[in-house]
């Protein structure tokens, strides 16, 4: 399973999220000092080893497809030419937005995992080690898992959100065009459906996807990254007009008009990989990072390609910038040196960005993409994701309102009255506000 932090994107995004969905909100602190994991290390003379680190570390990841097909183990083999005497062990989550936040309460999150990008920042410290400053030089979104001055987790790639699409699907349905316009895209997924073709698989059943159509992207479309800040002030800051509901109104209608799976009860996350591919399904609405694996399904790469959302029928569009998924050292790990310096080596030596689609983190690091070339053609706004207020997370918390794992998008989708559902959200968001005294 993968998820897009645009969980992180969310509240990345808007403070992602590809989250990130997701809020990733936080303060804009500056780290601390502290020395790199691997500054104390001596080289050895064979091959430039280090070998003074050792032990087991256990990383938790929500990559299942990647410890399954052995791709870990690679990364894991490739660290192991830097420090001999160390072992890597994955465990991988398939409800990993779920899980962490029991696995973090229980004290069995391992010793490196996914940050839970519902976690407010200001309880970051309560689970996770501060990171060496050293690991943020010249690196995107430096301080969204920051507070007061530490910062705990470091993006593991740089995401946008879009429509990937098969080409041989839309030749199929006789779309010689893509859509540019919201009217475009409902007539093309007309045209799909009409060609006995699953327009768009939104994965409802599997949940943690549907946060792009509200977490993972109500910022972008918003055209601010801080747009959760301007909502502190109001008692009522969900509308059907707004953002949010501007994104979840285009996903009702995909589901009303029959524009997406049949099934929507069941997780089909695997299966809608394949469906994708072999064009039986035409597009996602899901961030680039789903791109290798929708090939490695068994689509050609020519075959698939990746443009904005439009979200509207102006024809100039915003589209998110934003992490995925942050990694951090669990404050229980009793290797953190180990811990760090594998976070070290996955982030920027491992090749994992490259595997999974993303853009590096490194921004003078430029991504080798023919689908991201085709996207940043359509010149859509990139609206980068900033480190916001974790007011808006405390709140959403306290109100029991579950960001960053797609429930509530669930919910917004198929409820019967958009309108009361917005209503009893803001509800339960002005009775938060109230008790936490904002």
């Amino acid at each position: 399973m993968k998820k897009s932090a645009l969980t992180v994107m969310s509240l990345i995004l808007l403070s992602s999220a590809l989250a990130a969905c997701g809020n990733n909100n936080n303060n804009n602190g500056e780290a601390s000092p502290s020395v790199s994991p691997s500054a104390s290390a001596s080289a050895s003379s064979e091959g430039g080893a280090t070998s003074d680190l050792s032990g087991t570390i256990k990383v938790l990841t929500h990559r299942t497809d990647l410890v399954n097909d052995g791709t870990m183990d690679k990364y894991a083999a490739k660290f192991k030419e830097k420090y001999p005497n160390a072992k890597i062990e994955f465990e991988g989550l398939t409800n990993y937005a779920t899980d962490i936040k029991l696995r973090l309460t229980t004290g069995e999150a391992g010793d490196v995992n996914m940050l839970d990008s519902g976690l407010a920042v200001s309880e970051l410290s309560k689970y996770y080690e501060p990171l060496p400053d050293s690991l943020f030089d010249d690196v995107y979104f430096p301080d969204i898992m920051a507070y007061e001055g530490k910062r705990y987790g470091i993006t593991t790639g740089v995401n946008t959100n879009g429509i990937v699409y098969n080409k041989k699907a839309f030749a199929q349905a006789g779309i010689d065009k893509v859509p540019t316009t919201l009217d475009e895209l409902y007539a093309a997924a007309q045209k799909l459906k009409d060609a006995g073709l699953t327009p768009l698989y939104m994965n409802y059943g599997a949940q943690w996807p549907v946060t792009n159509w509200g977490e993972n992207s109500y910022a972008y479309v918003a055209g601010n990254a801080k747009w959760t800040d301007t909502l502190l002030t109001s008692d009522a800051p969900f509308t059907v007009d707004g953002p949010w509901g501007t994104l979840i109104n285009i996903a009702r209608t995909f589901v009303e008009k029959g524009w997406v799976e049949k099934d929507l009860s069941t997780n089909n996350w695997e299966l809608s990989k394949g469906e994708v591919a072999s064009g039986k399904a035409a597009m996602y609405f899901l961030g680039n990072w789903v791109i290798p694996q929708v090939i490695g399904a068994g689509a050609a790469s020519e075959d698939i390609g990746f443009f904005p959302l439009p979200y509207d029928n102006s024809g100039k569009y915003n589209a998110p910038l934003g992490g995925d998924y942050f990694v951090g050292v669990s404050k229980d790990s009793k290797n953190k040196e180990l811990a760090n310096a594998w976070v070290e080596f996955f982030v920027k030596e491992s090749g994992y960005q490259a595997d999974s689609g993303f853009m590096p983190i490194v921004k003078s690091e430029t991504p080798e993409s023919p689908q991201l070339a085709e996207f940043k053609s359509f010149n859509p706004t990139f609206i980068e994701s900033e480190a916001t207020d974790p007011k808006y997370n405390e709140i959403m918390n306290k109100a029991e309102i579950a960001i960053g794992t797609g429930s509530v998008d669930q919910e917004l989708i198929t409820a019967k009255d958009l309108q009361k559902s917005f209503d009893e959200l803001n509800k339960k968001w002005a009775a938060a506000k109230k008790a936490l005294g904002y």
